[in-house]
């Protein structure tokens, strides 16, 4: 039972950032690394792929489906975490540490959790519940 609520609330998690790529790219265009090629059309792309992986993971009707988005979220939040670990630098390097070490430190702990509950909730894997 566990394991459809968390698909559900990760599946709305990523709607929700997908949105806000999407409808407010300004944020993430801060917090993008000089070396991103076309920034803008990152933000986008990078909202569509929040949406479609959500909408994969959310939907019941087909494993195979389910798999792929999980996958997919799976590799966009490793894909991502160059610009979380920039935007922690340019934080730390502000006067007032902009948003400080109580929010960069959790959300860099995060980010591999986000990687292992996209996998696990998506049916790609059990580790480490598997029953032995």
């Amino acid at each position: 039972m566990i394991r459809p609520a968390l698909r559900w609330t990760l599946a709305a998690f990523y709607i929700v950032a997908g949105y806000f790529h999407l409808a407010a790219p300004a944020s993430f265009l801060k917090i993008m690394p000089g070396w991103v090629p076309w920034p803008e059309a990152v933000v986008f792309w990078t909202g569509v792929a929040e949406l479609l992986g959500a909408a994969a993971l959310a939907q019941p009707l087909s494993a195979p489906l389910r798999r792929a988005g999980a996958i997919g979220l799976a590799l966009y939040a490793i894909c991502v975490f160059p610009a979380n670990i920039h935007h922690f630098a340019l934080d730390m390097a502000r006067p007032d540490h902009g948003f400080g070490l109580g929010y960069h430190v959790p959300r860099m702990f995060a980010q591999p959790m986000l990687v292992w509950l996209a996998l696990w909730t998506g049916g790609v894997t059990d580790w480490p519940l598997r029953r032995r």
